[in-house]
């Protein structure tokens, strides 16, 4: 089995303080989450004002670029990698000035080919979520990565909020698997473990999970998130697959030689 790459998504979980973004910080990094992610944007060039709602939260929740430069500097600090969704190509560039060696596209964007482009040109590796995108679609992003040989990551994801367990369609992660030559990871929207420990199952390395600091953390996602004493528990459950599947090995086991005495010899 090969060993997962944890990412404790923070997203805009920070509610647009830098104190509780710096705690989500500390949080993903005692949980163990190997990187954490969050959400580069200006509000206006994201949504149109008429979407009042979403645009008055998504401003409470924006970051200024000099308080991402203070997250970055404190994750380098910690040890844990940071990275973030841009949606806009002035976020690229930023992000890019940061020195970040990993980007992500939301699922909203896989067909905003000027964002992409953009991203395209940092030539640094990138995960993509496929949430409610066609096939052509995936294949269309792919593609772009595969002409520039820059290293794609397609993440399975269902977006809805929060998804229901069975409603995750993992089966399309050993689709993906057979149809695109590059890295299959889950983003996943459920707010328990279970379908991030199958999906490991099924040979997934990348495992993006919406995070906050506990069950008292009132955030914009919070039904979509796990707290980090799960993140715990789901870091211990993905470790313990391999010991689980083992190796093949046929004939007495050291673990049956207390059973031998009943194992009958020839009998015909």
């Amino acid at each position: 089995m090969v060993k997962n790459f944890l990412i404790a998504e923070a997203g805009i979980n920070h509610n647009g303080n830098l104190k509780t973004a710096i705690k989500l910080v500390d949080a993903a990094k005692k949980s163990g989450a190997d990187a954490i992610k969050f959400q580069t944007y200006k509000t206006e060039k994201r949504i149109h004002k008429k979407y009042t709602d979403v645009f008055d939260i998504l401003k409470k929740c924006e970051l200024t670029y000099k308080e991402f430069k203070i997250i970055k500097d404190y994750c380098d600090y910690k040890k844990i990698k940071f990275f973030s969704t841009p949606f806009d190509l002035e976020a690229v560039d930023f992000l890019h000035s940061l020195k970040v060696n990993l980007f992500k596209v939301a699922s909203f964007d896989i067909s905003n080919k000027s964002l992409i482009e953009k991203i395209l040109e940092k030539k640094t590796k990138t995960i993509v979520s496929t949430g409610m995108a066609s096939l052509h679609e995936i294949n269309a992003v792919y593609k772009k990565f595969q002409r520039k040989k820059i290293p794609l990551i397609l993440m399975h994801c269902i977006s809805s909020y929060p998804n229901k367990i069975e409603n995750s369609y993992l089966s399309n992660i050993n689709f993906l698997k057979k149809k695109f030559n590059c890295e299959i990871g889950l983003s996943d929207h459920s707010n328990g473990i279970e379908v991030p420990v199958y999906s490991a199952l099924l040979g997934v390395k990348y495992i993006e999970k919406h995070f906050k600091i506990n069950e008292n953390h009132k955030c914009v996602d919070a039904k979509v998130s796990i707290t980090k004493n799960q993140f715990i528990n789901l870091k211990k459950n993905l470790s313990q697959i391999s010991k689980i599947i083992g190796k093949p090995k046929f004939g007495v086991r050291s673990e049956e030689l207390n059973s031998t005495i009943f194992k009958r010899k020839k009998i015909y």
